[in-house]
């Protein structure tokens, strides 16, 4: 099963972006929450997180935090243990 990926995150942020593209080059889906301009949305993601900033990022319901926090977990090698992946899996992201 495919892990659930929730980005709470601005059109310009650089740190969104750089998540966005992380996610990506691993080939996995994400559902981007926009909250510049909705309040409600904002509200929400303050109040899963704990957190004001963007990006907050969410795997399976848990926040992992923001940008630096996934950048972490993915050069200890501890992303893909979240995400359910093996490590052959893995790498055969990499390489494609």
């Amino acid at each position: 099963m495919d892990p659930r990926i929730v980005i709470y995150g601005t059109e310009f942020c650089s740190f969104c972006t750089a998540a966005r593209m992380l996610l990506k080059k691993k080939g996995l889906d994400y559902e981007d929450v926009l909250v510049s301009g909705d309040d409600e949305k904002r509200r929400e993601m303050e109040a899963r997180s704990g957190g004001r900033t963007v990006p907050q990022i969410f795997i399976n319901d848990e926040p992992i935090g923001g940008f630096d926090e996934l950048y972490s977990l993915e050069q200890d090698g501890r992303l893909d243990e979240i995400l359910g992946r093996s490590s052959s899996n893995a790498a055969d992201q990499r390489r494609g």
